[in-house]
């Protein structure tokens, strides 16, 4: 008797709708999601500094982050809180903020560049299609960034990460394009034609 009738409650009620959160509708994903989307964010190096006071130590965290589109774009900015959590997306903002654009030639750079910050210095060479990136972690992640995939590095000096990623950061802003240096002087640049392969000589008989 119970089965028969909770079999007719259910008949009266009807069938139940879809329950949890399996069924619910997505959300728009537009606008900010979009961006974000688009946006790479790396953390590069976080750091806990300790203060002493009387009830016991009182930590606080700095976390450096790099944003980039991997389109020529890419952002460095250093976050502080109590949470690392709270660092991070302090820092992350702050390198959206401070995006900047990098010249670039298809996967790798235009030319060879050397920069330094304070103690650190970097030296960036181009490389032919199919190398890789050869750097370490942290000049990787600025240049991963910015969308190079091809390129020749070398840490130099200091190995403070925020003064290596500011310095690799330099470097790439000071690369220039040909045609940007031509059109500054005022000059015209002239088109270099590929040279023709040498006509195969018959063998003689």
């Amino acid at each position: 008797m119970a089965e028969i009738t909770k079999t007719e409650g259910e008949e009266q009620r009807g069938p139940r709708g879809p329950r949890g959160r399996r069924n619910r509708p997505a959300p728009d994903e537009g606008g900010e999601g979009q961006e974000s989307q688009e946006l790479v964010e790396k953390v590069v190096f976080i750091n806990r500094s300790a203060k002493v006071v009387k009830g016991g130590r009182r930590f606080n965290f700095s976390a450096l982050v790099v944003v980039g589109d991997k389109k020529g774009r890419v952002g460095v900015g250093l976050g502080k809180a109590g949470e690392v959590a709270d660092a991070i997306r302090k820092g992350g903002e702050s390198a959206r903020n401070q995006m900047v654009g990098v010249s670039l030639k298809d996967a790798t750079i235009p030319h060879e560049v050397f920069s330094h910050y304070c103690g650190a210095k970097v030296l960036l060479r181009p490389a032919s299609p199919g190398t890789g990136i050869i750097a370490g972690k942290t000049v990787r992640a600025v240049l991963e960034s910015a969308g190079v995939k091809d390129i020749l590095s070398k840490s130099l000096g200091s190995k403070n990460a925020a003064n290596v990623v500011k310095a690799t950061l330099n470097a790439l802003l000071s690369l220039r394009q040909r045609e940007d240096i031509y059109k500054a002087r005022g000059l015209q640049l002239k088109k270099v034609e590929t040279p023709k392969a040498p006509e195969a000589i018959p063998a003689s008989s």
